[in-house]
């Protein structure tokens, strides 16, 4: 290349003409543009579970661009699945989730790498999965699930955005023990928000219980912009906040926690330092 050739540009460096028009209305954005968008594609995410919430969690990434999703989930699709589960079709039914989740990704968009892992999340491949990826979103339905994934992000120094849901509410909060705020104290952990789980059998499944299938949709797609605004970095998230959606009323607010410096993980005297803790 002489020096009167000009240097290709970055965007056309890194994009196809076809990806270009795919994310236009993201390379417009001042807050993603070109430098963002690489970074989505560039980036690794883990999904914890394919059901309500990471199906619409993994719905907007893949139309996001995030470059490799890996999914882990052990379940099939089942009829009662599909009034909240939306990247499932009846057709599905049967079929292991991370096998219907990765033909929903190739058919939407062919330039993210699926990697499905059918399997649970155990103490045995939490940490190898989590220490893989850039950010992990936690849509498990259980506490057994949430406090491992937690502490494995935790232990791994990866960001985690987890979300839980109800019968018509739901929360979202992002977790970044390993990194401290602005005033240089630790960001808090899961375990600073909520210290035990619940006692078993306090809190009725969803099967129990009944969820409207639109609040996964909003809850996913909220952990979803999170998961993004990890990667490419825009506004404010909910680091230290906890987002809790009230679709009965229609309120959404935000509660401030911090950093306990009694908690286990990253307290003063940290009691977990491995995962062994959580073995049945």
């Amino acid at each position: 290349m002489t020096s009167e050739t000009p240097a290709p540009s970055a965007r056309a460096a890194l994009f196809s003409p076809e990806e270009v028009e795919r994310y236009a209305r993201h390379l417009v954005l001042p807050e993603i543009g070109g430098p963002g968008q690489g970074k989505l594609k560039k980036a690794r995410m883990l999904v914890v579970g394919a059901g309500g919430l990471g199906a619409p969690v993994l719905l907007y990434l893949a139309a996001a661009g995030v470059g490799h999703l890996v999914v882990i989930d052990d379940d099939e699709v089942s009829l009662s699945n599909l009034q909240r589960q939306v990247i499932h079709a009846t057709s599905a039914v049967g079929r292991p989730k991370t096998e219907s989740a990765a033909a929903f990704v190739a058919a939407l968009n062919p330039h993210v790498t699926f990697e499905g892992v059918r399997a649970r999340l155990t103490v045995e491949n939490a940490l190898a999965l989590v220490a893989s990826v850039d950010v992990v979103i936690d849509g498990s339905d259980n506490f057994s699930t949430r406090y491992l994934v937690s502490d494995a992000c935790a232990l791994a120094g990866r960001p985690l955005v987890t979300a839980a849901l109800g019968r018509f509410d739901a929360t979202v909060t992002t977790l970044r023990p390993h990194e401290k705020g602005a005033d240089g104290t630790p960001n808090p952990t899961y375990r600073c928000l909520f210290p035990e789980p619940p006692p078993v059998g306090t809190v009725p499944s969803c099967a129990e219980a009944g969820i409207l299938g639109a609040v996964a949709g909003v809850a996913g797609s909220l952990a979803a912009l999170e998961a993004i605004r990890a990667v490419t970095v825009f506004g404010e998230g909910l680091v230290g906040r906890l987002l809790m959606i009230d679709t009965l009323s229609m309120r959404f607010e935000t509660l401030n926690y911090g950093w306990d410096p009694d908690n286990p993980l990253t307290g003063t005297h940290p009691t977990i330092t491995d995962l062994s803790a959580h073995r049945r």
